[in-house]
């Protein structure tokens, strides 16, 4: 009888220990690896990757590519119609049926903010132009997210790489058509990333590209965000949080992953895309430090499946480059019983 107690505790105890290993809390033990993909896929940065039935859609970057869809199951690219026009500087969602884009379009660094929200039917493969926005409102650069049946439109740049950048905030009623204007944000940002996390929106890194020097045009690149501010849906109230973005950069990827919210790379004032992933845990308010990138990047696109963060494309510079690599942020060496 002893000898059975203590071969159940031993039993319990090692599966116990499997179990916690398991968990998608333990980030700590995460590790990015860069995935053999096979497929077609076009290497591109300032694009979008959404999650739509389990494959990831790539959408827009500089210049008119295809959408690239990626299959996780088979580590598989395919090609899907080009977008209709060029579109950049923009955070994809997904509503239904369809995929949402409120972009910029053309050259540096006089970008222009497009007139229409775009819409991408992946079962059809099929792009329609969408309703107006406001001639006040339109910007790029922005953070875009969806909350009961609306779009909320963050912050951005009204005018490509000059001027412009703001703290605007809006929601488009996807039910009636609506537009309204709503509380400015704490702080002015583009080249960023919103997230919702139960009834609250985060805005995370960014930076003011309106800021320029005259001996130095490109002194934007200085200009990141550290601070983290949040909008209460229920209270409909911003406020900052105390804790600042360790490293912050633009153009991260940005995605909640069990009740903490992960910031990885981005774009700053250096030669190379940041590789960081910092972590902030939403019940201590801290933010902790994860596995580095294997390729820091930026402009990019990021989706979360199955306990597991996905990153595509994006440039590894400073300013231009294009890359076609994914990225996949996961547990490591757990053993299948």
């Amino acid at each position: 009888m002893k000898y059975k107690i203590i071969g159940v505790f031993i039993i319990t105890l090692l599966l116990g220990n499997l179990i916690c290993i398991a968990q998608p809390s333990h980030l700590e033990d995460y590790r990015w690896t860069t995935i053999d993909a096979k497929g077609d896929i076009t290497a591109r940065h300032e694009s979008s990757m959404v999650l739509y039935k389990k494959q990831f859609y790539l959408i827009g970057g500089r210049g008119i590519n295809p959408v690239n869809v990626f299959n996780p199951k088979t580590n598989t690219w395919k090609a899907k119609s080009k977008t209709p026009i060029e579109m950049h500087h923009f955070q994809a969602v997904a509503y239904k049926d369809a995929i949402y884009v409120i972009a910029m379009t053309g050259k540096y660094p006089k970008e222009k903010p497009l007139a229409h929200i775009w819409l991408y039917y992946p079962e059809k493969d099929a792009w329609k132009k969408g309703p107006e926005i406001p001639v006040e409102r339109r910007r790029g650069g922005a953070g875009v997210s969806i909350y009961k049946d609306k779009l909320y439109i963050t912050c951005g740049i009204d005018f490509g790489h000059t001027s412009g950048t703001n703290n605007s905030f809006d929601s488009y009623d996807l039910v009636t058509g609506e537009w309204k204007i709503l509380t400015k944000a704490p702080h002015i940002r583009d080249h960023f990333s919103a997230i919702i996390v139960d009834d609250n929106l985060y805005c995370i890194g960014g930076r003011n590209t309106s800021f320029h020097l005259p001996e130095r045009f490109s002194a934007f690149f200085e200009q990141t965000m550290p601070f983290v501010d949040v909008y209460n849906f229920k209270e409909e109230e911003w406020h900052t949080m105390k804790a600042k973005l360790p490293y912050p950069t633009a153009a991260g990827g940005l995605v909640t992953l069990n009740n903490k919210i992960i910031y990885f790379g981005g774009e700053g004032d250096q030669k190379l895309a940041f590789n960081q992933t910092q972590c902030l845990d939403l019940e201590t308010g801290e933010w902790i430090q994860l596995a580095k990138l294997n390729t820091g990047r930026h402009g990019g696109g990021a989706v979360v499946l199955n306990n597991k963060i996905y990153t595509a494309a994006g440039s590894p510079n400073k300013g231009g480059g294009n890359m076609s690599s994914i990225e996949v942020f996961s547990l490591k060496n757990i053993k299948k019983y």
